[in-house]
């Protein structure tokens, strides 16, 4: 099963849409393994931004994560990472497609509402930064055969 990373960002939180954005992946038939909010550090910040670094954005990017809370998540489901951002949607809000988080409550690229892994490197590198190995929960839901389960 993939696992895959994803931070309601602090547009998000402070806009209530948390809830919400939980619902759609949940929805989708994904499964939370882990969730925390916190205030993001600095230095965590710029750890998350590194392949970032010496861009124009960069600095803009790190004031942004950490100047409200967000929530991080692990995601789990067949297919996570193309799934969970599928639901999210493109990166700019205004090229998303209908139905997904970004069209549906974004309109720029600076507040487009959720990070979500570019692949399962990737994924695996932001878990093992955002969380400890003892964070992470490992379990099956009854549901699962409904959702998962190929015949």
């Amino acid at each position: 099963m993939e696992r895959t990373m994803v931070l309601i960002k602090p547009d998000a939180v402070q806009r209530s849409l948390s809830g919400e954005i939980i619902h759609r992946l949940e929805q989708r038939g994904l499964k939370l393994c882990a969730l925390k909010m916190l205030w993001v550090s600095k230095d965590l910040a710029q750890k998350h931004y590194e392949v970032h670094k010496g861009k124009p954005f960069y600095e803009g990017l790190v004031d942004y994560i950490t100047s409200s809370p967000l929530i991080a998540l692990v995601i789990e489901g067949p297919g996570a990472v193309k799934a969970v951002r599928q639901t999210a949607g493109s990166t700019n809000p205004l090229e998303s497609a209908p139905g997904s988080i970004r069209h549906d409550f974004g309109l720029t690229m600076g507040r487009n509402l959720i990070h979500a892994s570019d692949s399962v490197e990737n994924a695996e590198i932001e878990i093992n930064l955002w969380f400890k190995r003892e964070e992470i929960i490992t379990w099956d839901r009854d549901v699962d055969q409904w959702v998962f389960k190929n015949n």
